[in-house]
């Protein structure tokens, strides 16, 4: 591929980025005006740290779809490791240490996120027909283990940590920043971040230059499934008990952040920053509509616009695509 098409899709980009920020800026103006409370530091503090469970999985989530597969278990997952969480250190079931049910709890989500990178790459299943599955599976087993019935009891230590974080910012905010930082390492500085882009980018052209697509597909959703198990961790202590409908929707909430901030569904393309700066933008969704004071309305609201974001952002990578291919048609000629 010319290196034309590549600085194309730069500016793409960039722009993809300035326009989330531009929505987000000026979504904040308007409600702003209408209801002054909402520029308000408490309620931004709140917008990050609902968004930090989903900024960390879309970390994940975004090397998967770089790689030109996709994975729509994470919300699945996430209510299975709650569960096994539960169980593992809760004061009303095994009552085991934090320092046992914590590593625990990362190492299923990164088991259970190999096996489904070994069953895509090495086993040709394609990764919407495992994921699915892996999905139904999941959900199914949750019930299972749960029996229809909350958690509670989880130890008052971990709740405690969670909701005092440091200098005033929550643990879960602190988190999502370590795995912003760490994702953005791994794209942009490490050998393997290039590697990722390669895979998806253009296959052929990868393995001819001697890359194992298959290695990195299976690490890709080894990562996703870490952070979702990390995801997990931060996200459970909200709440004094762990319910069975945990991560529900989250699948389709992170796709969208994914999709919208400019990563191709094809693989290959992606900017991190402009992802974070989407999660920001469907976070901001449901507090601007109780702000708007649509009432009960709100969450199917809630779900109507983000299946219009990501519309609105595929029929934008599908535009993006033919015209980049067209200039580099043209530079070829």
């Amino acid at each position: 591929m010319s290196q034309l098409p590549l600085r194309g899709w730069s500016r793409l980009l960039a722009r993809r980025d300035i326009g989330i920020l531009l929505l987000i800026a000026v979504t904040t103006a308007v409600v702003g005006f209408m209801d002054s409370r909402f520029i308000s530091l408490d309620v931004w503090l709140g917008i990050f740290i609902r968004s930090a469970p989903t900024m960390i999985v879309a970390c994940g989530v975004m090397a998967v779809i770089l790689t030109g597969e996709i994975d729509i278990s994470a919300g699945s997952l996430m209510a299975l490791l709650a569960a096994v969480m539960g169980l593992l250190i809760s004061q009303s079931k095994a009552a085991l240490s934090l320092w046992i049910g914590i590593p625990a709890v990362l190492a299923l989500g990164t088991a259970i996120g190999t096996g489904t990178g070994l069953l895509v790459s090495y086993g040709r299943v394609p990764s919407l027909v495992a994921t699915l599955g892996l999905m139904t599976a999941l959900r199914g087993l949750t019930t299972i283990v749960m029996g229809g019935k909350n958690i509670d009891g989880l130890p008052p230590a971990l709740q405690d940590a969670a909701k005092r974080g440091w200098f005033g910012v929550p643990v879960s905010v602190w988190v999502a920043s370590l795995v912003v930082l760490m994702t953005s390492l791994l794209f942009y500085r490490m050998p393997l971040g290039r590697r990722i882009y390669a895979a998806g980018s253009s296959p052929a052209s990868a393995r001819a230059a001697g890359l194992h697509i298959q290695r990195i597909q299976v690490f890709t959703f080894a990562w996703a499934g870490f952070l979702t198990a990390v995801a997990t961790l931060v996200d459970v202590p909200r709440l004094p008990w762990i319910e069975s409908g945990i991560g529900s929707d989250l699948e389709l909430l992170v796709i969208t952040c994914v999709v919208v901030g400019g990563v191709s569904i094809s693989g290959g393309r992606g900017d991190l920053s402009s992802v974070l700066a989407a999660v920001v933008l469907m976070t901001m969704i449901r507090p601007v509509l109780t702000f708007l004071d649509v009432g009960e309305m709100g969450e199917k609201w809630t779900r109507a616009i983000q299946g219009v974001f990501i519309l609105l952002a595929v029929i934008a990578d599908q535009i993006s695509i033919r015209f980049l291919w067209r200039k580099s048609a043209k530079v070829r000629r």
